[in-house]
């Protein structure tokens, strides 16, 4: 029978994480992993799409959201975070399913991990070469999708420190962008409710993390990502102003993987083509 619970999840340094399972409790374990970095889970969309047919974990990452606001952050300390929640709620193993950064954490993890994962979903990743290769092109896209919210957006983006209504206002901006069509008004009001309720961004956590991607060798991951075995399948939506070519480099690199293209979503795909998401995921 479906159920929903919420427990506090203590990681190896003793961070209290927020955490959630719904679904079918004795089903095949599917564990969503939220992007940011320094975002909450946003990802209550997805799990409903899975609820009946699979038990569904949800996490808050350390410092973000309902978790406690502590780090160190790292990659590694994301990748042991995410073995605590499976530790906690007792899976042998899982299917992963990680959003943007979540999907580059979702694929660290199954490297390091490779036995205890059985499927990796990677939606709308940015892939494992150099940011300088894709970031400039994104930039771009952003600024146009923008429109003619571009002005206010700069100006809180450049102010010294904002408040918290001012955040929001920035990240709803932003976020609108990563929504397909021409119907704005309909991509603001995607981005009101990600940020409904307001949860914060940890900044900090955010350039810790992605200093650290930064500096990450992309020819080592591509040779780890060469030996890896979990069956993966790579979700697009055609729409996302991340380019989808910076992912390719990473889809041959691995052994046993299928590409999934969803031609009328962006960044957030089970939004905007929900069936179409659940049938590539579900496949």
């Amino acid at each position: 029978m479906t159920s929903t619970v919420t427990e506090t999840v203590r990681t190896d340094d003793g961070v209290r994480l927020w955490a959630t399972r719904s679904g079918w409790a004795d089903a095949d374990p599917l564990v969503l992993c939220h992007g940011g970095p320094g975002l909450w889970d946003t990802l209550e969309d997805v799990a409903e799409l899975f609820a009946g047919r699979a038990a569904v974990y949800r996490w808050d990452q350390r410092g973000c959201g309902r978790s406690e606001r502590r780090g160190p952050y790292s990659v590694a300390w994301s990748v042991a975070d995410l073995d605590a929640v499976r530790r906690h709620f007792g899976l042998e193993s899982m299917t992963l399913l990680g959003h943007s950064w979540g999907a580059r954490l979702a694929l660290h993890y199954a490297l390091a991990h490779p036995e205890r994962v059985t499927r990796l979903v990677y939606v709308s990743g940015t892939g494992i070469d150099a940011e300088a290769d894709w970031h400039p092109q994104y930039a771009r896209k952003l600024r146009a999708a923008l429109g003619e919210g571009l002005p206010r957006w700069e100006a809180l983006r450049a102010r010294a420190s904002r408040t918290e209504a001012e955040e929001r206002e920035m990240c709803v901006l932003q976020w609108s962008a990563d929504f397909a069509g021409p119907d704005r008004e309909r991509a603001r009001a995607l981005a009101e409710r990600m940020a409904t309720p307001w949860r914060g961004v940890n900044f900090e956590c955010n350039a810790a993390v992605n200093a650290e991607l930064r500096s990450h060798n992309a020819h080592q991951l591509r040779a780890a990502c060469g030996v890896l075995r979990v069956p993966v399948v790579i979700v697009d939506g055609a729409q996302d102003i991340r380019p989808r070519e910076a992912v390719d480099s990473l889809e041959r690199a691995l052994r046993n993987v299928r590409r999934v293209r969803l031609e009328g979503a962006g960044h957030m795909p089970w939004a905007e083509d929900p069936e179409g998401f659940a049938g590539a995921v579900a496949a």
